[in-house]
Protein backbone atom coordinates (compact mmCIF):
# COMPACT_ATOMS: atom_id res chain seq x y z
CA UNK A 1 0.00 0.00 0.00
CA UNK A 2 1.12 3.49 -0.90
CA UNK A 3 1.37 6.64 0.59
CA UNK A 4 1.22 8.85 -2.27
CA UNK A 5 2.60 8.47 -5.66
CA UNK A 6 5.45 10.58 -6.63
CA UNK A 7 5.65 12.29 -10.05
CA UNK A 8 9.34 13.30 -10.61
CA UNK A 9 10.10 14.16 -14.02
CA UNK A 10 12.79 12.63 -15.71
CA UNK A 11 16.01 14.92 -15.77
CA UNK A 12 18.94 13.36 -18.67
CA UNK A 13 21.18 15.59 -17.09
CA UNK A 14 21.48 13.95 -13.56
CA UNK A 15 24.07 16.39 -11.78
CA UNK A 16 20.99 18.57 -11.95
CA UNK A 17 18.62 16.30 -10.09
CA UNK A 18 21.59 15.99 -7.23
CA UNK A 19 20.37 18.54 -4.71
CA UNK A 20 16.95 17.67 -5.29
CA UNK A 21 17.58 13.73 -4.88
CA UNK A 22 19.15 14.43 -1.83
CA UNK A 23 15.86 16.12 -0.54
CA UNK A 24 13.80 13.57 -1.75
CA UNK A 25 15.71 11.24 -0.13
CA UNK A 26 15.28 12.71 3.27
CA UNK A 27 12.31 13.87 3.39
CA UNK A 28 10.28 10.61 1.96
CA UNK A 29 12.25 8.13 4.09
CA UNK A 30 9.28 6.83 6.11
CA UNK A 31 7.13 6.57 3.30
CA UNK A 32 6.30 3.87 0.52
CA UNK A 33 5.60 5.69 -2.44
CA UNK A 34 5.52 5.17 -6.40
CA UNK A 35 7.37 6.81 -9.22
CA UNK A 36 6.49 8.36 -12.21
CA UNK A 37 8.87 9.59 -14.40
CA UNK A 38 7.86 10.06 -17.98
CA UNK A 39 4.76 10.90 -19.81
CA UNK A 40 3.96 7.25 -21.12
CA UNK A 41 4.74 6.59 -17.42
CA UNK A 42 1.91 8.85 -16.41
CA UNK A 43 -0.97 8.32 -19.35
CA UNK A 44 -0.35 4.70 -18.04
CA UNK A 45 -0.94 5.79 -14.37
CA UNK A 46 -4.79 5.41 -12.76
CA UNK A 47 -4.04 8.76 -10.59
CA UNK A 48 -7.49 9.21 -9.81
CA UNK A 49 -8.57 9.66 -5.92
CA UNK A 50 -4.79 9.32 -4.72
CA UNK A 51 -2.05 11.51 -3.15
CA UNK A 52 0.35 13.28 -5.37
CA UNK A 53 3.94 14.53 -4.85
CA UNK A 54 4.85 16.11 -7.58
CA UNK A 55 8.86 17.21 -7.29
CA UNK A 56 11.26 18.54 -10.42
CA UNK A 57 13.98 19.99 -11.05
CA UNK A 58 14.80 22.99 -13.64
CA UNK A 59 18.23 23.75 -14.63
CA UNK A 60 19.50 27.16 -15.38
CA UNK A 61 16.81 27.73 -17.84
CA UNK A 62 13.75 26.48 -16.08
CA UNK A 63 12.82 23.87 -18.46
CA UNK A 64 12.73 20.61 -17.86
CA UNK A 65 11.51 18.79 -21.41
CA UNK A 66 9.45 15.55 -19.75
CA UNK A 67 7.77 17.97 -17.43
CA UNK A 68 6.15 19.57 -20.37
CA UNK A 69 5.16 16.41 -21.75
CA UNK A 70 3.08 15.86 -18.65
CA UNK A 71 1.57 18.81 -18.12
CA UNK A 72 0.66 18.42 -21.94
CA UNK A 73 -1.13 15.37 -20.81
CA UNK A 74 -2.66 16.73 -17.86
CA UNK A 75 -4.05 19.66 -19.93
CA UNK A 76 -5.32 17.49 -22.64
CA UNK A 77 -7.44 15.04 -20.18
CA UNK A 78 -9.65 17.09 -17.87
CA UNK A 79 -10.37 14.04 -15.51
CA UNK A 80 -6.35 12.85 -15.54
CA UNK A 81 -6.16 13.90 -11.70
CA UNK A 82 -9.96 13.47 -10.28
CA UNK A 83 -10.12 13.01 -6.91
CA UNK A 84 -6.21 13.66 -6.29
CA UNK A 85 -4.46 15.48 -3.55
CA UNK A 86 -1.19 16.88 -4.31
CA UNK A 87 1.47 19.28 -3.28
CA UNK A 88 5.02 20.06 -5.19
CA UNK A 89 8.68 20.55 -4.12
CA UNK A 90 10.39 22.50 -6.94
CA UNK A 91 14.29 22.73 -7.16
CA UNK A 92 15.99 25.34 -9.40
CA UNK A 93 19.11 26.64 -10.48
CA UNK A 94 18.70 30.13 -10.69
CA UNK A 95 16.50 32.48 -8.47
CA UNK A 96 13.56 32.16 -11.24
CA UNK A 97 11.20 30.26 -12.75
CA UNK A 98 10.51 27.83 -9.53
CA UNK A 99 7.16 29.60 -8.30
CA UNK A 100 5.62 30.27 -11.99
CA UNK A 101 6.37 27.00 -13.19
CA UNK A 102 4.42 25.42 -9.84
CA UNK A 103 1.59 28.03 -10.15
CA UNK A 104 1.22 26.99 -14.00
CA UNK A 105 1.39 23.29 -12.89
CA UNK A 106 -0.98 23.95 -10.65
CA UNK A 107 -3.90 25.55 -12.03
CA UNK A 108 -3.38 22.85 -14.63
CA UNK A 109 -3.87 20.20 -12.19
CA UNK A 110 -6.70 21.81 -10.80
CA UNK A 111 -8.22 21.85 -13.68
CA UNK A 112 -7.98 18.44 -13.99
CA UNK A 113 -9.70 18.30 -10.89
CA UNK A 114 -6.65 17.83 -8.13
CA UNK A 115 -7.10 19.51 -5.01
CA UNK A 116 -4.01 20.95 -3.19
CA UNK A 117 -3.31 21.45 0.66
CA UNK A 118 -2.41 25.25 2.02
CA UNK A 119 0.90 25.62 1.84
CA UNK A 120 1.23 23.50 -1.16
CA UNK A 121 4.85 24.47 -2.44
CA UNK A 122 8.32 23.82 -1.37
CA UNK A 123 10.55 25.83 -3.02
CA UNK A 124 14.56 25.43 -3.56
CA UNK A 125 16.27 28.37 -5.19
CA UNK A 126 19.29 28.29 -6.93
CA UNK A 127 21.21 30.02 -3.79
CA UNK A 128 18.45 28.93 -1.40
CA UNK A 129 18.56 32.20 -0.34
CA UNK A 130 14.61 31.78 -0.01
CA UNK A 131 15.51 29.99 3.22
CA UNK A 132 17.00 33.29 4.85
CA UNK A 133 14.63 33.60 7.45
CA UNK A 134 13.36 29.89 8.04
CA UNK A 135 17.10 29.02 8.76
CA UNK A 136 17.28 31.41 10.98
CA UNK A 137 14.37 30.13 13.22
CA UNK A 138 15.22 26.71 12.60
CA UNK A 139 19.00 27.14 14.15
CA UNK A 140 19.89 25.52 11.06
CA UNK A 141 21.49 25.82 7.38
CA UNK A 142 19.53 26.70 4.69
CA UNK A 143 19.87 23.33 3.56
CA UNK A 144 18.71 21.64 6.52
CA UNK A 145 15.89 24.51 6.47
CA UNK A 146 14.71 23.19 2.96
CA UNK A 147 14.34 19.37 3.93
CA UNK A 148 12.72 20.16 7.26
CA UNK A 149 10.12 22.07 5.30
CA UNK A 150 9.75 19.10 2.74
CA UNK A 151 9.27 16.89 5.38
CA UNK A 152 6.46 19.28 6.82
CA UNK A 153 4.78 19.53 3.65
CA UNK A 154 4.96 15.10 3.34
CA UNK A 155 3.67 15.27 6.64
CA UNK A 156 0.64 17.94 5.87
CA UNK A 157 -0.22 15.96 2.53
CA UNK A 158 0.05 12.25 4.18
CA UNK A 159 -2.31 13.43 7.03
CA UNK A 160 -4.67 15.57 4.82
CA UNK A 161 -8.25 15.12 4.53
CA UNK A 162 -11.01 17.18 3.42
CA UNK A 163 -12.66 19.70 5.66
CA UNK A 164 -16.63 19.55 5.16
CA UNK A 165 -19.11 20.85 7.37
CA UNK A 166 -22.88 20.49 7.91
CA UNK A 167 -23.68 23.94 7.79
CA UNK A 168 -20.79 25.85 6.18
CA UNK A 169 -19.79 29.53 5.72
CA UNK A 170 -19.12 31.01 3.03
CA UNK A 171 -17.55 34.47 2.75
CA UNK A 172 -17.58 36.26 -0.50
CA UNK A 173 -14.94 39.38 -1.18
CA UNK A 174 -15.58 41.53 -4.27
CA UNK A 175 -14.92 45.20 -5.71
CA UNK A 176 -17.57 45.03 -8.25
CA UNK A 177 -21.11 46.87 -9.07
CA UNK A 178 -23.92 44.41 -9.96
CA UNK A 179 -25.58 46.94 -12.25
CA UNK A 180 -22.02 47.54 -14.21
CA UNK A 181 -19.35 44.65 -12.92
CA UNK A 182 -19.59 41.18 -15.46
CA UNK A 183 -18.26 39.75 -12.64
CA UNK A 184 -20.59 40.67 -9.79
CA UNK A 185 -23.34 39.20 -12.05
CA UNK A 186 -21.72 36.20 -12.93
CA UNK A 187 -21.37 35.59 -8.91
CA UNK A 188 -24.79 36.52 -8.44
CA UNK A 189 -25.97 33.72 -10.49
CA UNK A 190 -23.54 31.79 -8.68
CA UNK A 191 -24.95 32.37 -5.26
CA UNK A 192 -28.54 31.93 -6.76
CA UNK A 193 -27.34 27.59 -7.19
CA UNK A 194 -25.54 27.80 -3.80
CA UNK A 195 -29.52 27.47 -1.71
CA UNK A 196 -29.54 27.40 2.21
CA UNK A 197 -26.17 27.95 3.02
CA UNK A 198 -24.62 30.85 5.49
CA UNK A 199 -22.82 33.72 2.97
CA UNK A 200 -21.27 36.98 3.76
CA UNK A 201 -20.78 39.50 0.75
CA UNK A 202 -18.42 42.25 1.63
CA UNK A 203 -17.90 44.78 -0.76
CA UNK A 204 -14.37 46.18 -0.80
CA UNK A 205 -14.89 49.41 -2.52
CA UNK A 206 -17.49 50.31 0.01
CA UNK A 207 -15.00 51.81 2.31
CA UNK A 208 -11.28 53.15 2.03
CA UNK A 209 -8.77 50.31 1.03
CA UNK A 210 -5.33 50.95 2.12
CA UNK A 211 -2.46 48.54 0.50
CA UNK A 212 -0.33 47.07 3.25
CA UNK A 213 2.66 49.02 3.73
CA UNK A 214 5.22 46.73 5.30
CA UNK A 215 5.28 47.36 8.89
CA UNK A 216 7.86 45.91 11.28
CA UNK A 217 7.76 41.92 12.23
CA UNK A 218 7.18 42.98 15.78
CA UNK A 219 4.27 46.18 14.95
CA UNK A 220 2.32 43.54 12.34
CA UNK A 221 2.40 41.02 14.89
CA UNK A 222 0.96 43.15 17.80
CA UNK A 223 -1.63 44.17 16.19
CA UNK A 224 -2.44 40.70 14.95
CA UNK A 225 -2.50 39.53 18.03
CA UNK A 226 -5.50 41.87 18.18
CA UNK A 227 -6.83 40.66 15.18
CA UNK A 228 -6.36 44.39 13.99
CA UNK A 229 -3.98 46.05 11.83
CA UNK A 230 -2.41 49.10 12.01
CA UNK A 231 -4.34 50.82 8.93
CA UNK A 232 -7.80 49.27 10.17
CA UNK A 233 -10.79 50.51 8.33
CA UNK A 234 -12.96 47.78 6.34
CA UNK A 235 -10.55 45.03 6.39
CA UNK A 236 -9.86 44.43 10.23
CA UNK A 237 -13.67 45.99 11.27
CA UNK A 238 -15.10 43.11 8.80
CA UNK A 239 -12.78 41.21 6.89
CA UNK A 240 -10.95 39.68 9.75
CA UNK A 241 -13.84 38.68 11.79
CA UNK A 242 -15.41 37.32 8.34
CA UNK A 243 -12.11 35.42 7.51
CA UNK A 244 -11.89 33.70 11.26
CA UNK A 245 -15.36 32.21 10.76
CA UNK A 246 -15.51 31.56 7.27
CA UNK A 247 -14.92 27.89 5.93
CA UNK A 248 -14.45 29.10 2.49
CA UNK A 249 -13.57 32.00 0.57
CA UNK A 250 -14.73 33.19 -2.91
CA UNK A 251 -13.01 35.95 -4.18
CA UNK A 252 -14.90 37.43 -6.77
CA UNK A 253 -12.23 39.53 -9.33
CA UNK A 254 -12.57 41.01 -12.84
CA UNK A 255 -9.27 40.98 -15.12
CA UNK A 256 -7.63 44.17 -14.89
CA UNK A 257 -4.60 44.24 -17.10
CA UNK A 258 -3.87 40.58 -16.72
CA UNK A 259 -4.16 40.63 -12.44
CA UNK A 260 -6.47 40.87 -9.57
CA UNK A 261 -8.25 44.43 -9.01
CA UNK A 262 -6.25 46.76 -6.78
CA UNK A 263 -8.71 45.81 -4.03
CA UNK A 264 -8.14 42.58 -4.41
CA UNK A 265 -4.45 42.49 -3.82
CA UNK A 266 -4.75 44.47 -1.56
CA UNK A 267 -7.23 42.51 0.59
CA UNK A 268 -4.73 39.64 0.13
CA UNK A 269 -2.08 41.54 1.00
CA UNK A 270 -3.14 42.87 4.49
CA UNK A 271 -4.07 39.33 5.91
CA UNK A 272 -0.51 39.02 6.44
CA UNK A 273 -1.45 40.50 10.10
CA UNK A 274 -4.10 38.11 10.59
CA UNK A 275 -1.60 35.30 9.77
CA UNK A 276 0.98 36.44 12.09
CA UNK A 277 -1.01 34.58 15.12
CA UNK A 278 -3.99 32.83 13.61
CA UNK A 279 -3.03 29.62 11.41
CA UNK A 280 -6.43 29.51 8.97
CA UNK A 281 -6.03 26.05 8.18
CA UNK A 282 -8.80 24.49 6.76
CA UNK A 283 -10.49 27.01 4.47
CA UNK A 284 -10.91 26.48 1.19
CA UNK A 285 -10.41 29.27 -1.71
CA UNK A 286 -12.59 29.85 -4.70
CA UNK A 287 -12.71 32.13 -7.35
CA UNK A 288 -14.90 33.98 -10.19
CA UNK A 289 -12.85 35.45 -12.69
CA UNK A 290 -14.22 37.73 -15.66
CA UNK A 291 -11.66 38.70 -18.62
CA UNK A 292 -12.62 41.58 -20.97
CA UNK A 293 -10.62 39.44 -23.62
CA UNK A 294 -8.29 36.57 -22.08
CA UNK A 295 -5.67 36.00 -19.45
CA UNK A 296 -8.24 34.59 -16.64
CA UNK A 297 -5.78 31.85 -16.10
CA UNK A 298 -2.87 34.31 -15.11
CA UNK A 299 -5.56 36.13 -12.44
CA UNK A 300 -5.97 32.29 -11.34
CA UNK A 301 -2.48 31.49 -10.76
CA UNK A 302 -1.89 34.26 -8.86
CA UNK A 303 -4.28 33.69 -6.28
CA UNK A 304 -2.61 29.68 -6.35
CA UNK A 305 0.37 32.14 -5.46
CA UNK A 306 -0.86 34.11 -3.08
CA UNK A 307 -3.43 32.08 -1.09
CA UNK A 308 -2.88 28.73 -1.49
CA UNK A 309 1.06 28.39 -1.74
CA UNK A 310 2.56 31.39 0.59
CA UNK A 311 -0.94 31.39 2.81
CA UNK A 312 -2.27 28.10 4.17
CA UNK A 313 -5.89 28.29 1.75
CA UNK A 314 -7.07 24.79 0.46
CA UNK A 315 -7.08 24.92 -3.13
CA UNK A 316 -10.10 22.29 -4.10
CA UNK A 317 -10.52 20.32 -7.30
CA UNK A 318 -11.66 22.98 -9.82
CA UNK A 319 -11.85 26.18 -7.71
CA UNK A 320 -12.11 28.27 -10.31
CA UNK A 321 -15.21 29.81 -12.87
CA UNK A 322 -14.06 31.51 -15.79
CA UNK A 323 -16.00 33.50 -18.34
CA UNK A 324 -15.35 36.25 -20.67
CA UNK A 325 -17.48 39.23 -21.42
CA UNK A 326 -16.78 43.21 -22.20
CA UNK A 327 -19.48 45.43 -21.95
CA UNK A 328 -21.60 45.57 -18.61
CA UNK A 329 -24.54 42.98 -18.65
CA UNK A 330 -22.44 41.25 -21.52
CA UNK A 331 -22.05 37.86 -19.26
CA UNK A 332 -26.14 37.69 -19.26
CA UNK A 333 -26.12 36.75 -23.05
CA UNK A 334 -23.32 33.76 -23.38
CA UNK A 335 -24.70 30.85 -23.71
CA UNK A 336 -25.80 28.05 -20.85
CA UNK A 337 -24.41 30.52 -18.46
CA UNK A 338 -26.98 29.72 -16.07
CA UNK A 339 -25.76 26.12 -16.31
CA UNK A 340 -22.05 26.91 -15.74
CA UNK A 341 -22.89 28.90 -13.11
CA UNK A 342 -24.79 26.24 -11.52
CA UNK A 343 -22.14 23.34 -12.22
CA UNK A 344 -19.55 25.93 -10.26
CA UNK A 345 -22.13 25.92 -7.25
CA UNK A 346 -22.52 22.37 -7.24
CA UNK A 347 -18.62 22.07 -7.04
CA UNK A 348 -18.34 24.44 -4.11
CA UNK A 349 -21.23 22.44 -2.41
CA UNK A 350 -19.56 19.13 -2.66
CA UNK A 351 -16.22 20.32 -1.58
CA UNK A 352 -16.89 22.09 1.63
CA UNK A 353 -20.71 20.35 2.83
CA UNK A 354 -21.49 17.15 3.96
Amino acid sequence: MYDFVLIKPLCREKSKMERLDYVLERSLKNYKYNTIATSDEFERADLKGKKVVFAFSLGESGINLEYYEILKKIRLDKNSMEGCTGALIVDGASEFYTKAIARELTLSANMAGCTFIGKSLVEGTGTLKNYNIIAKNLSADNLEAYIITAEALIKNLTDFKSPVKSTPRILVVHAGSSKKSNTKMLWDIVRENLGNVTIEEIALQDGEIKDCKGCPYVTCRHFGEQSSCFYGGVITEQVYPAILTCDALIVVSPNYNDAPTAYISAFINRLTALLRVNQLSGKQLFAIIVSGYSGGDLVAEQLIGALNMNKPFILPSRFALFETANNPGEIKEIPEIEKSASAFAENILKQIKT
